[in-house]
């Protein structure tokens, strides 16, 4: 995406390593295999979560042809993507018609239906409340939402796994012709495969996804609009049906992306606004207002913004509740806090210097305003050659904890599916449901008040597949340094306990094994990362319980920088 996105603060240049040593040929038969033989680990989970996918017996269905191999990536009206974005675009369809920006985004609520993404018995150390239970009241008022970044969906182009665009292209550092060979791929991981589809193939997926959100307990998602026509457009219209369809209480935040939306003209994105905000499933406040939340904000002035509002309120007869996200909040509030309804920022992504966000809340709400806080796992930009060190789970446990403690009054989850920076919460080939699992326990408390009871035993294991120093042997010439400000980075295994009562947890990290004493509630424990795999094992009264075991073997020699941690958890 943009070199200067996403980041809560100015941009820094990434101090790059020195060069490392070149080997001709990383070209795809290990990423390849590797991938194969994770998905077939997956293919339990995925039933279990209603994907039931199966690469080697599953019929290459398409309904769509595939991408053209190096296709052009057009955002917007299909000039040349903005630097630092994905250099293809998701792949054309043309099995799946283009939806209308009217009948599409209607969707049909007699056809809503929550299935496939029931979690199975014993996912969650705890009961998640029902949804109904999660909107009314006080805990209706404490909304969460996840930020949807539409390049990438569920699947591109309706193919299976083992071959599909992302496993071509994406992944593969040779993939698109190259291009994206001197960071080693595009992407680090990718949206949990689902199996071809027959029909409107690409509705059904984000119908899915909507239903896993709901499944979490989100009240819906923030929807990035990167572009007013085209694929990305088009998927905008789409996701709106999709949510009516499945929930009409699921909610899309309209958020318009000023560092890729292309206008300088007030009435044009005005109109687009509208035409989306059309949509029954668009976010509106009790009294009707439809939330307004441009990514980047002060990319237009406070003045532009009041005349954005003005022709939405006089040409469309559209009253807004304007929520502008920040990447620098502190400069900004006082000249937007006239026209604002509430404020935002996208926030750190490392488990230091979180402090910042308890002095923004104090400020907005002392403004009069509410307060969206952003909530993240980690970040890591292959790409762009940086990343923050997000501590395991650390990030994640700190940002929500802030959230809590803070008195936010909603939530971002940055992001749902931006794999390009390693932000993901939605359910991945590396991390599976861990991140989301995760933050159902912290969204129960920051909707309701009170922590849920840990009724059972779960335990997430967190990792790198690498060492934070290794120095890849394929041809990846540009490599990701840390950021900044952020955390130092660190070598480590994160067993985070959910124990109903005191136990020891057994744990095996390459040839390395120990025991440790874990409390009752939740209990993090780091130990030294080794070559090989980890493991976990909850032992009481001399019997095992709870297992996990991270798949994923820890490699000193690594033909590709890859900084994201990978998770698993024994409740899947």
């Amino acid at each position: 995406m943009r070199a200067d996105r996403r980041t809560g603060r100015r941009p820094e240049r990434a101090q790059r390593p020195v060069s490392h040593r070149r080997r001709a040929g990383f070209r795809g038969r290990r990423p390849l295999l590797s991938l194969l033989l994770a998905g077939f680990l997956l293919v339990g989970a995925c039933a279990a979560a209603g994907i039931a996918w199966d690469p080697f017996n599953t019929p290459s269905a398409q309904a769509g042809s595939a991408p053209q191999i190096g296709a052009p990536w057009t955002a917007g009206t299909g000039g040349a993507p903005a630097s630092g974005e994905p250099g293809t675009a998701a792949a054309p369809s043309a099995g799946s018609p283009a939806p209308t920006q009217d009948a599409a985004a209607q969707g049909s609520p007699g056809d809503a239906a929550d299935t496939g993404a029931a979690r199975p018995a014993g996912a969650l150390p705890f009961d998640l409340p029902q949804p109904a239970a999660l909107r009314s009241g006080a805990a209706g008022r404490k909304l969460v939402f996840a930020h949807y970044f539409t390049p990438y969906p569920l699947s591109l182009d309706n193919a299976r796994a083992d071959g599909d665009y992302y496993t071509r292209h994406y992944l593969n550092p040779d993939g698109e012709s190259g291009k994206h060979g001197k960071y080693g791929g595009l992407l680090r991981d990718r949206p949990l495969p689902v199996e071809p589809k027959s029909g409107d193939w690409e509705y059904a997926n984000l119908q899915q996804e909507v239903r896993t959100a709901r499944a979490a307990g989100l009240d819906g998602f923030t929807l990035d609009m990167l572009s007013l026509s085209g694929r990305n457009w088009d998927r905008c219209n789409l996701l709106m049906a999709a949510a009516r369809s499945v929930d009409p209480a699921f909610k899309i935040m309209l958020m318009p992306d000023m560092t890729s939306l292309k206008t300088d003209d007030p009435a044009v994105l005005a109109e687009a606004i509208a035409r989306l905000g059309g949509a029954p499933a668009a976010h509106r406040l009790p009294d009707g207002r439809l939330v307004v939340s441009p990514f980047k904000a002060e990319e237009k002035s406070a003045a532009w913004w009041t005349r954005v509002l003005e022709i939405l309120r006089s040409e469309h007869g559209v009253q807004t509740a304007f929520v502008p996200l920040f990447l620098d909040f502190a400069a900004h509030a006082d000249s937007f806090a006239p026209i604002s309804h509430g404020f935002s920022e996208w926030g750190s992504r490392s488990y230091v210097g979180q402090e910042g966000s308890t002095r923004d809340v104090r400020k907005a709400h002392g403004m009069g305003k509410i307060w969206m806080q952003p909530v993240s796992v980690q970040d890591a930009r292959p790409n762009q050659g940086v990343y923050d060190e997000a501590g395991n789970t650390a990030t994640l446990r700190s940002t929500w904890t802030h959230a809590i403690e803070d008195g936010a009054d909603w939530v971002q989850l940055t992001t749902w599916n931006d794999y390009s920076e390693g932000t993901q919460f939605a359910p991945s080939l590396h991390n599976g449901y861990a991140y989301l699992d995760l933050t159902s326990y912290y969204l129960t408390r920051f909707k309701t008040g009170s922590w849920p009871k840990i009724v059972r035993d779960t335990l997430y294991l967190t990792a790198r597949t690498q060492f934070a120093t290794a120095g890849p042997t394929g041809g990846q010439s540009l490599l990701m340094a840390p950021r900044k400000g952020t955390a130092a980075p660190r070598d480590t295994v994160e067993v985070l306990s959910f124990l109903a009562g005191p136990a020891a947890v057994r744990t095996a990290v390459g040839s390395a094994q120990d025991t440790h004493q874990a409390p009752a509630g939740v209990h993090s424990e780091l130990l030294p990362l080794k070559p090989g795999t980890a493991s976990a094992t909850v032992v009481r009264g001399g019997k095992d319980g709870a297992q996990v075991r991270l798949p994923y073997a820890v490699d000193r020699t690594v033909e590709v920088q890859d900084l994201q941690y990978y998770a698993a958890t024994s409740g899947r």
